[in-house]
């Protein structure tokens, strides 16, 4: 077997508007493909010995062993590969469960697609599954250690992926709420909501928390100091830089016990508590010494009592707990050793912050500990004694900690809200021992040993004993109170023809309730007035860097076949979805063969609308008015036909339309009509002349018009809107040059070809036309070209593009003549000349040298750029008019 490719989704897709995160592998099955697993000896037996687990898939036949069921009957080997991959990241604690297998028109070639939770080891698990598989279906087997690798494997892929116990939370507290979020790409920060509403946080510092307070913090001499001004209970202490100062500095805070910390450290590095002679001073100066950055050490009185950590958000107390330092219990028979290697197989326990525990380990710190309290590692522990082995409590050193929230004495809640304030923390973990935390500290010579930025939740969120405590959700009110909205506007574009067009018309309806909106097309990334990026950006990288800018108040997002197919969409849902038409352009890439198929690609769009919002489709296509069934969002329609039956019902029934009716673009509702505008007075319409301009414009207005936008903005907007050069590069710019008029266009398909000709047919002079197309179409879209450019052009000058994606130079232009030719053959009319001239810039030059009077020579450029600049090079007039003002009405035919 051969893994062809491998695809990483990230949001609503074509196989799932819900699952976002997916695995698709394309994989040949080659020697395989005609084999069902019953075919092959021993498989069965094979599989359900290394994998024994497979058990728990239910499969279709949706009971325990239906998978396996099937594997027994006979299927074939990608549907066992999806399975396979589904269950090692199971097995290396990663839950999923959604996968799909479907062949491609390509024999033997099949869509493998499964669920993952981290990438790399998504995509590990599905080049395991064909190692695995493949090595059962040749050898009957597949090695006991290489499983246990692969899953390790895995293991550290997720460990190395995962964003800590504290951030995790908050992100699992958000998506609860259905706020956004996403990962950005420095300093380990995440996004939450999108926009001008967006928050930011990295671990537990968030966008609202302040530097000094950070800064005051981190100094844990300047805090102590700050605290005692305010009347604060806090340890009598000092600090020094240099061992010399140790002795002097024990006197000055009372001598013994005494704690040693460093003065900048964190996670508790470098601290030693409760030190009581001379020579474990002395350790852990050189310890706290090497924990700190400037070198500084903290010397103070050690309280006794215990330890607690006081979490405050945003001035309120929301959790605390008690912090036991990591210890074993004797039980007359284990040695010291023995106790520890049992408390570490607690599955709670793990390496590194990522575990409910941290597993203890043996150093030097823990053997000076068990030898403080007259006990070496090899002795025997009497049962029922306690034996400690750090000084410290902090759970990444092998800490547990007890939830003690209900217990505070409200005093003490008050004395912690109120550090918090002082030091200037919106998030803020107080250290604090006492001997009971229900009394006052005042009562109890309980004492504030140090306040922390970014505090951990793992203790309170999952402690080892109590309640757990929903701190993130705190994190959340604070970041968004009440109803204070995480994401902005989001209005979706897609479609085969007409994509960049109705994108830019309603991004400019937007700018007109003077927000700032962001929008992307296959000509750049643009927010507000300027362009933040050049390029084809229709996808969910684009997408994305619009909604994470923080001045973006309405995105406007042209969603591409290309992006949706490689990666989803780039949002969880949105707004508004507009599906413009479906038609058979890219057909036989990504595996979409069928227009069935692209307008499935298309419905990503409609069906990612969320249920307060609105799907705004084509009722004129089929293909696209059948989407209404699949969404869960409201429906509006647009038509060039107010008479179209689907319009009809729809605003009998109350529903939302836009219409073109005599002359004019209309809103439909219910049994009133709001007209918005004759199309003659559209520029964007070329003066009505361009009947797929005005479903253009329709689809944009009744978007906009769903999303609350004035009427008055959507008039005004369809005024100032002008398919120019500089507003719509290669979006029906025309140009008059004087004696004749040009037009360049990207129209690179015959559906876009067949919407153009409703403008170039009503042209009342020659027609000239400058035609091609991609290389990557297949070859009945060429021949296709060809006759729709018969019927349309008086002259037709063949070209090729520079880029001929993988065909012959001179075959495409081949193809398109085919198509002229078996067009004007049967009727041998003589008006219709044709002649190939393959290098684009010559052809254009040459139908602009040669271009009658009252001529229109038509562009269908590969460099739209380029085609600009040659007749910018000419000196077109610059029309005060708009565009088709001064054509003959008589001229103009709907069709």
């Amino acid at each position: 077997m051969k893994i062809l490719r491998i695809l990483t989704l990230r949001g609503p897709n074509y196989w799932s508007i819900r699952r976002h995160k997916l695995i698709v592998m394309r994989l040949d099955l080659e020697e395989l493909s005609e084999r069902y697993s019953s075919d092959i000896p021993g498989f069965y037996q094979g599989l359900t010995s290394v994998l024994p687990s497979l058990v728990e898939h239910c499969c279709s036949p949706g009971v325990r062993g239906g998978f396996l069921s099937r594997v027994e009957r006979g299927t074939l080997m990608g549907h066992i590969i999806e399975h396979v991959a589904l269950e090692l990241q199971q097995l290396a604690g990663m839950p999923v469960g959604f996968g799909r297998t479907r062949e491609t028109s390509t024999p033997g070639v099949f869509q493998v697609v499964y669920e993952y939770e981290n990438e790399q080891a998504g995509r590990y698990a599905g080049r395991a599954a064909v190692r695995l598989c493949q090595s059962i279906a040749e050898t009957g087997t597949y090695p006991a250690e290489e499983l246990t690798q692969d899953i390790e494997d895995l293991k550290e892929l997720k460990a190395q992926a995962a964003l800590g116990p504290s951030t995790e939370a908050i992100i699992k507290e958000a998506e609860f709420r259905h706020i956004p979020w996403m990962q950005l790409n420095a300093r380990f920060m995440i996004q939450f909501g999108y926009g001008v509403n967006q928050k930011r946080i990295q671990a537990t510092l968030t966008s609202s928390t302040g530097i000094l307070g950070v800064e005051l913090a981190c100094d844990k001499e300047g805090t102590k100091q700050v605290l005692r001004d305010g009347g604060i209970p806090v340890p009598r202490g000092t600090v020094i830089r240099y061992f010399e100062d140790l002795t002097d500095a024990i006197e000055d805070v009372g001598g013994y016990p005494i704690a040693i910390k460093p003065l900048d450290g964190n996670h508790g590095r470098g601290i030693t508590l409760d030190v009581t002679r001379w020579e474990t001073a002395q350790a852990a100066y050189d310890a706290a010494s090497e924990a700190s950055k400037t070198r500084s050490v903290i010397i103070e009185r050690f309280y006794k009592g215990r330890d607690h950590r006081v979490l405050v958000v945003n001035g309120r107390v929301v959790a605390v707990s008690e912090r036991v330092p990591a210890h074993v219990v004797g039980n007359g028979k284990s040695t010291i050793e023995e106790l520890i290697e049992e408390t570490n197989k607690d599955p709670r326990r793990g390496d590194g912050h990522d575990n409910v525990l941290t597993r203890i380990v043996v150093d030097q710190t823990v053997l000076s500990m068990i030898e403080e309290a007259g006990y070496t590692i090899d002795s025997v522990l009497p049962k029922g004694e306690v034996c400690f082995l750090r000084a410290t409590a902090n759970l990444s050193t092998g800490g547990s900690a007890i939830d003690r929230t209900d217990e505070v004495h409200p005093e003490n809640i008050w004395l912690f809200a109120r550090v918090a304030k002082i030091i200037g923390l919106d998030v803020a973990g107080i250290d604090v021992v006492t001997p009971d935390i229900s009394k006052p500290l005042r009562e109890v010579d309980g004492v504030i040993v140090e306040v922390n930025a970014a505090p951990g939740f793992r203790m309170h969120v999952a402690p080892s004993e109590g309640l757990p405590r929903n701190v993130a959700g705190a994190v959340m009110d604070m970041l968004f109170p009440g109803s204070t909205p995480s994401r902005i506007p989001i209005l979706s574009v897609t479609g085969t023809n007409g994509k960049t067009t109705t994108t830019r018309l309603l991004a400019h309806i937007m700018k007109q309730t003077g927000k700032v909106v962001g929008y992307t097309t296959t000509d750049g990334t643009y927010i507000g007035d300027y362009m933040a990026e050049p390029g084809d950006n229709t996808g969910p990288q684009s997408a994305h860097l619009i909604l994470c800018d923080p001045t973006v108040e309405v995105a406007v997002l042209e969603c591409a076949r290309g992006g949706i197919l490689r990666s989803g969409l780039g949002f969880d849902t949105c707004d508004i979805g507009v599906v413009l038409n479906v038609a058979a352009d890219h057909l036989g890439l990504g595996d979409i063969d069928t227009i069935e198929q692209m307008a499935k690609v298309k419905s990503v769009v409609a069906e990612a609308v969320s249920d307060r919002g609105y799907a705004i489709l084509n009722a004129d296509d089929p293909l696209v008015a059948a989407m209404s069934a699949r969404v869960k969002a409201q429906v509006a329609y647009f038509s060039m036909n107010p008479d179209n039956e689907i319009i009809v019902r729809h605003t009998e029934a109350g529903g939302l339309a836009a219409v073109y009716e005599n002359g004019y673009l209309s809103i439909l509702k219910g049994d009133w009509t709001l007209r918005i505008e004759q199309a003659v007075n559209v520029p964007l319409t070329m003066g009505g002349m361009a009947p797929f301009m005005i479903a253009n414009a329709l689809a944009a207005c009744v978007a906009a018009f769903a999303q609350g936008v004035k009427i008055e903005h959507i008039r005004t907007a369809l005024a100032t809107f002008i398919a120019s050069a500089d507003q719509t590069p290669g979006r029906m710019n025309l140009f008059n040059m004087g004696s004749y008029h040009a037009l360049i266009d990207y129209a690179h398909n015959p559906a876009s070809y067949e919407a153009l000709s409703g403008f170039v047919n009503n042209w009342p002079g020659p027609r000239i036309g400058v035609v091609g197309g991609p290389g990557d179409r297949r070859d009945e879209d060429f021949v296709t070209l060809g006759k729709l450019s018969a019927k349309m052009f008086d002259r037709i000058i063949v070209k090729e593009d520079d880029d001929t994606r993988g065909r012959p130079p001179g075959d495409a232009a081949v193809l398109i003549t085919q198509g002229i030719e078996e067009v004007l053959s049967p009727v041998r009319d003589p008006r219709v000349k044709y002649e190939t001239v393959l290098n684009e810039t010559d052809a254009i030059n040459m139908a602009l040298e040669q271009a009658p009077k009252e001529s229109l020579v038509v562009i269908l450029p590969e460099s739209v750029n380029r085609a600009i600049a040659l007749i910018k090079a000419r000196n077109p007039i610059i029309d005060t008019d708009p565009p088709g003002a001064n054509l003959s009405a008589a001229n103009v035919e709907i069709s």
